[in-house]
């Protein structure tokens, strides 16, 4: 078992990071070939998940998640908090903090056009997130 973090300096709500080459150092550097490797990101406002990497994609999936959860209704937690960031929480609870990827060859097994990304989905300007990276195998 290896274990990783992932320190990644955001630039606010909408922000989508490949972090795939990172994801592979840190697979190359455990030395393990095949397994598996677990993310895991901190905070309850950014989420991970896999996409093609390509600007009409992400464009895309920005909408469809001001679709789902957009900045213009009340949320509770802003009455209660003062924040604003109800809707950075919907979005994240929605997507999800963690992935599991097979590892095959020292390398994360990903489809042809797939990619590991951070979704930043809070309204602050500027954030550091950390992955937490888990390489279990031979």
């Amino acid at each position: 078992m290896h274990t990783a973090v992932i320190d990644i300096i955001t630039s606010g709500e909408g922000d989508i990071i490949n972090i795939t080459p990172q994801v592979n150092e840190i697979i190359a550097g455990s030395g393990i070939q095949t397994g598996i490797i677990s993310l895991f990101i901190e905070g309850s406002t950014a989420a991970l998940t896999t996409i093609e990497y390509e600007s009409g994609v992400l464009s895309d999936l920005r909408r469809a998640l001001s679709a789902i959860s957009p900045d213009d209704v009340p949320y509770e937690h802003d009455l209660a908090w003062g924040d604003g960031n109800g809707r950075s929480h919907v979005k994240a609870a929605l997507i999800g903090p963690s992935l599991t990827v097979p590892v095959r060859k020292g390398n994360a097994k990903l489809g042809t056009w797939q990619q590991l990304v951070i979704l930043e989905l809070d309204i602050r300007p500027s954030r550091t997130r950390k992955v937490h990276c888990t390489v279990i195998g031979e």
